[in-house]
């Protein structure tokens, strides 16, 4: 696998964008949210993205497939959490981003959610649809008519 593609990874695309939103929060802030309700929230959805991504993992190993992008699946994992969404864990990441937005009152950064999601399709998903879709043909096209892309 080239350099390039090591590098393009959305473990680190999600960095850029966690790194994005705390900058924005220590300085730009724009007023400190801190109840319990939002520290409920913000945990919630960082340990909910964590527990999503880690379960999607050890589906994904337990049917020996690989869990890099821009590698050819080769088992379609469709039980489980896979088949709520076809991307759990991009779905984790956008919530453990959604998280911390929410822990550091980073509300302009709100827009940073739907950012990523798209980027991560634009990068990620649509190229692995594809080779699912010519990997497996009629098994993807029965999962990917019931299960939603992300939720």
């Amino acid at each position: 696998m080239p350099l390039r593609k090591w590098i393009d990874l959305p473990p680190l695309w999600l960095l850029l964008f966690i790194l994005l939103a705390r900058i924005q929060a220590v300085r730009l802030p724009v007023g400190r949210l801190d109840t319990a309700l939002t520290d409920l929230l913000a945990g919630l959805l960082v340990g909910g993205g964590l527990l999503l991504m880690s379960v999607a993992v050890v589906q994904m190993r337990q049917n020996h497939t690989t869990i890099i992008p821009h590698r050819h699946a080769r088992h379609l994992v469709t039980n489980g959490v896979f088949a709520r969404s076809r991307n759990p864990i991009y779905l984790g990441d956008a919530m453990v981003l959604l998280g911390l937005i929410v822990h550091w009152s980073a509300w302009p950064s709100l827009l940073l959610v739907p950012l990523f999601m798209w980027l991560v399709t634009d990068r990620f998903i649509l190229e692995e649809e594809r080779w699912l879709a010519e990997d497996f043909g009629p098994q993807w096209d029965d999962w990917a008519a019931r299960t939603r892309r992300w939720l």
